[in-house]
């Protein structure tokens, strides 16, 4: 009993706490933290563009719904009208997830009568695959078209292979991403099976973090960009963007900001070197129910008219 008492003593005192906080340390040493998956390719510089993107609407009526079953079969459709041109255009969606089986099924159809299935598998034959079985087929045509993507991502790599079917020959899209302590490298590229001959070189570099981002991409020799972003607060976030092609002299310069006015009202704004202005507000109704107002202004003739308006509605249940 002595020697329990003694043992129980030593456990609890100070040097005994350092000890075991001294092992817990060692093992923490030899079990590093867990590194964060690099963001697709095509996701590279995400964040600046939504700034820039999202809360607009210009020259559009817009309504957005989203439902879903008690069986968990998802619904989205959406519509749209062009107030320049007045044309009409509709999609509806269906999808049914069997998380079991890790199976997505996607059922697709638009107002220019093209129908679409699109079948996914993900985290089955390995962590991390995801293979997608996508076709179309409009039966004004005739025509079909199918694609097989691949994707695979780990810590520091981020890989995809797409495969376009076609009776000429496929067309093999390939793109990969490494990240290593928030430095990002892609690369892109698309290779004509039928001609032999790569239709797209793409490279980009960027440095990411929790509140700012750095993009910088070339395309094919040619088109050279870079976008940055940075959250300033948990209500401003604001966005660079440049771009610039060579044989121009020309080079396009945008700015952007989202504020956040409270939990369900947020303003966008954005300019670019060509005077265009827009702005936007989201107003969050009520749950499920979300009203966006854009308008863009042509600064350089604010007499002559040809500013466009946009309305947005999102129903969700």
């Amino acid at each position: 009993a002595t020697l329990t008492r003694l043992l129980h003593a030593a456990l609890s005192s100070p040097s005994g706490r350092s000890r075991s906080s001294s092992a817990g340390h060692k093992k923490d040493l030899f079990h590093p933290r867990k590194m964060a998956v690099p963001p697709a390719f095509s996701d590279l510089g995400k964040s600046a563009k939504d700034v820039f993107n999202k809360g607009y609407g210009f020259g559009l009526v817009k309504l957005d719904v989203k439902t879903k079953s008690a069986n968990g079969v998802e619904f989205k459709t959406s519509g749209s009208s062009n107030t320049d041109t007045s044309k009409v255009t509709g999609n509806l969606e269906t999808k049914y997830k069997w998380a079991e089986y890790g199976l997505t099924f996607t059922e697709k159809w638009n107002t220019d009568n093209t129908l679409g299935t699109e079948i996914t598998v993900e985290d089955q034959i390995t962590k991390g695959l995801k293979l997608t079985f996508d076709t179309t087929f409009s039966p004004n045509t005739g025509k079909k078209s199918g694609k097989v993507k691949t994707a695979y991502k780990r810590e520091f790599v981020n890989l995809g292979c797409d495969v376009d079917f076609d009776f000429a020959g496929p067309t093999i899209h390939g793109a990969a991403v490494l990240g290593y302590e928030g430095w990002l490298a892609g690369y892109q590229m698309s290779f004509d099976t039928a001609k032999s001959k790569m239709t797209q070189n793409n490279f980009a570099i960027g440095y990411k973090t929790s509140d700012f981002q750095l993009h910088t991409n070339v395309n094919d020799g040619t088109a050279f960009g870079g976008s940055i972003y940075q959250k300033v607060n948990d209500k401003l976030e604001t966005a660079v963007n440049l771009a610039w092609t060579a044989g121009s002299n020309g080079t396009h310069f945008g700015i952007a900001a989202k504020y956040q006015l409270d939990a369900s009202a947020a303003i966008s704004a954005k300019v670019n070197n060509t005077s265009l202005v827009g702005v936007g507000y989201t107003q969050t109704l009520r749950p499920g129910v979300k009203l966006t107002l854009s308008a863009l202004v042509d600064g350089k003739s604010i007499n002559a008219g040809g500013h466009k308006l946009g309305l947005g509605l999102e129903l969700e249940a």
